[in-house]
């Protein structure tokens, strides 16, 4: 049996094989799971022989049903979160419901498996030292255009989520505000049957995702290089305190434009050397 906690459960996100041990036992011994999809989790817990209580708790769910959970916890039940395949919070439902666990001093115990963004990762041949989950990308296009812009300078690895219909727009929006030669790597339906990775230039890859409508089916991981990191150059004193100075008022970003004008520095050796140089 358990001890009393609140346990986040990764579940497949695609092979069954994926399950864990230790996720099948802590799932069949606790009080009640709570499952973003009770329909979808049902085929999961039927497959492992699981006959533990479900109930739903997804991005709908309000406080009052938080506020359950929480009671039954501190009454010294234990309780499951799972979220439809993955990890959960990643991405998924449970933040409010770990966040008010802590605040009411229950133990919240991780027990690790599938994830996406690493599966992805790890399979992609792109720098690994240092990545930024992004998640979902804005849905509308003048939205997505100014994220990724705002992205474009970043080095280190990034990795979005999205969805078959948008997978092209998106593609040709990061060729815009990435250039056609950054790397990119779309890994699609991971772990299950039609599995791909697409990897090369921005422009390469949109142009074979263009090119085969089976690329934009099923579930998308969309992995981008980090922009090349700028050599840094020497600032003068002067050019050093202005940036410094407004860069505690202003986002970096806006800083370094602004500096460029007073200094006559490029914004983009300004950002950079602040990056760089920051605590």
């Amino acid at each position: 049996m358990n001890e009393p906690a609140l346990y986040v459960v990764a579940t497949p996100i695609g092979n069954l094989g994926d399950m864990v041990p230790r996720a099948v036992e802590t799932l069949q011994t606790v009080a009640l799971i709570a499952a973003e999809d009770t329909r979808h989790s049902a085929k999961l817990l039927e497959h492992f022989h699981i006959k533990t209580p479900l109930v739903a708790y997804h991005d709908h769910s309000d406080s009052h049903r938080t506020a359950q959970l929480i009671a039954r916890l501190q009454a010294g039940e234990s309780v499951a979160l799972i979220s439809d395949a993955g990890t959960p919070l990643v991405s998924d439902p449970g933040y409010q419901l770990v966040a008010a666990a802590r605040a009411a001093g229950v133990r919240v115990v991780p027990v690790p498996g599938a994830c996406a963004v690493i599966a992805a990762l790890s399979a992609s041949g792109l720098a690994s030292d240092r990545f930024s989950f992004e998640g979902f990308l804005p849905a509308k296009q003048v939205a997505r255009s100014k994220r990724l812009a705002e992205l474009a300078g970043d080095t280190q690895t990034l990795i979005f989520y999205e969805a078959p219909h948008r997978i092209l727009a998106t593609l040709e929006d990061l060729v815009a505000a990435f250039g056609p030669e950054r790397q990119v790597v779309v890994a699609r339906e991971l772990t299950k049957t039609f599995e791909t990775f697409l990897s090369g230039s921005a422009c390469e890859v949109r142009d074979r995702v263009a090119g085969d409508s089976n690329q934009q089916r099923g579930e998308i991981v969309l992995l981008v290089a980090g922009a090349p990191k700028v050599q840094t150059v020497a600032l003068d004193e002067r050019a050093q305190q202005v940036m410094t100075l407004l860069a505690a008022e202003l986002p970096p970003k806006k800083a370094s434009a602004l500096a460029e004008q007073i200094t006559g520095v490029k914004k983009k050796q300004l950002y950079q050397w602040y990056v760089e140089t920051r605590p």
